[in-house]
């Protein structure tokens, strides 16, 4: 039998941190803060995950990102560090409250002037983009919002993105609710559906990192 991959233990998990991990302070301030919250702690992404973004971004070169539900700020910042003199990360998110307290965060970590926040549905800013003639302009695009919508959320960020840019959907592997033949709830049946879409979409290269709760990475072709 092939080995397919190394377990990650606490342990192992503990040594990939102390060998691998830069947070810098201000992300790991908030992400304590998030972690010591029942609302929050299991809708942030991991440190892991947000660095693997902030390396996306620099691979890419990354000018113009988009993301598709901020919280309370820590994976916009991390991309947005990666972001050059001038770039820009438009920011969507409905949730008033969690915008305080991202604000903060970014405005600490010195990129505020790199993020435009629009505070609305995301469906509507998304098409308000494309309205805006941004089609095909945007580099980096970060889905991590309602399961619901993520089909919605991933072909109007395939519109905005560029031949060679990037689409990131966290949670597809969705705590392996999907392997469970008795899980019909909503948010179950909505990644099973966008798993099985995306495999099948050709206008995209495709993989699938089991980083944190499964990060799908899809390259625009053309």
């Amino acid at each position: 039998m092939s080995l397919i991959h190394t377990p990650i233990t606490e342990e192992l998990a503990d040594y990939i941190r102390r060998v691998t991990l830069r947070e810098p302070e201000v992300l790991r301030r908030l992400r304590e803060e998030a972690e010591g919250r029942s609302d929050l702690s299991m809708l942030q992404i991991g440190p892991e995950q947000g660095q693997f973004l902030h390396l996306l971004a620099r691979i890419l070169g990354a000018r113009r990102t988009l993301e598709v539900g901020v919280l309370m700020g820590y994976s916009s910042t991390w991309v947005a560090l990666a972001l050059p003199p001038g770039g820009k990360l438009v920011a969507c998110d409905r949730n008033a409250e969690y915008m305080v307290r991202a604000r903060r965060t970014w405005r600490e970590a010195g990129v505020e002037d790199k993020i435009e926040l629009r505070l609305a549905p995301a469906l509507e800013t998304l098409d308000a983009l494309v309205a805006e003639g941004l089609a095909g302009t945007f580099d980096l695009a970060f889905i991590d919002a309602d399961k619901a919508n993520y089909t919605n959320y991933y072909e109007r960020s395939l519109v905005l993105l560029r031949p060679g840019g990037l689409i990131v959907v966290d949670n597809v592997l969705w705590h392996a609710r999907p392997l469970d033949p008795h899980d019909h709830t909503v948010d179950t049946e909505a990644i099973r559906a966008f798993n099985r879409n995306l495999h099948a979409d050709r206008r995209v290269a495709l993989s699938l990192v089991p980083l944190g709760d499964g990060l799908a990475l899809a390259c625009k072709l053309r």
